[in-house]
């Protein structure tokens, strides 16, 4: 939606009020976004103030379920048509008197996304070992033996009893054969 704001910064104490709903485009987090609010000339101060309200559609973060919750976001903003100061992030910036409200209100609904969206405040998440829901219930999920270990030390038992063979073959002596008998 776009709002002509020629009349409003011509204008001391003039307002305008809206009421719109849309689909924000580049947005996978929600099928619709209704918006009310109003631009207002205070004191050739022009600003706009509204509330977008969606209800957010996406994953937990934590355990991979739905989440759907209902949102507002609050969308205030000073406007003006010229900038002194090129480097100034307070301020809209609108030179052609129009307001382009659906970029506005999709680029602070991104901005108030939480940094961790959870299904539930204490959300356990999945099970490392075997990637179940924890939030389900309880199971005796056991840590798995890690199978490197095992075939590691069975390398090195086999490379030590090569090398006490050799000794042994050597010296001619039994005395490295009983140190084998005991690692294996």
């Amino acid at each position: 939606m776009f709002i002509e704001l020629e009349p409003i910064f011509n204008n001391v104490g003039s307002s305008k009020k809206f009421s719109y709903s849309f689909v924000p485009d580049g947005i996978d987090f929600t099928d619709s976004v209704s918006v009310e609010g109003e631009v207002v000339n205070n004191t050739d101060i022009v600003s706009v103030k509204a509330v977008a309200k969606y209800v957010l559609k996406t994953n937990c973060d934590r355990c991979g379920a739905p989440v759907e919750r209902k949102t507002e976001v609050p969308i205030e903003h000073i406007l003006i048509s010229r900038l002194n100061d090129e480097d100034n992030d307070e301020f809209i910036l609108v030179e052609d008197m129009k307001l382009d409200l659906d970029s506005l209100v999709r680029e602070d609904m991104i901005l108030a996304l939480p940094a961790k969206i959870l299904c539930r405040d204490d959300c356990k998440g999945l099970c490392q070992y075997c990637g179940k829901n924890l939030n389900l219930g309880s199971w005796s999920c056991k840590k798995p033996s890690d199978r490197m270990l095992p075939a590691l030390a069975e390398l090195l038992i086999d490379e030590c009893i090569i090398y006490c063979n050799i000794r042994r073959a050597k010296n001619g002596s039994t005395e490295e054969k009983s140190f084998i008998s005991k690692k294996r």
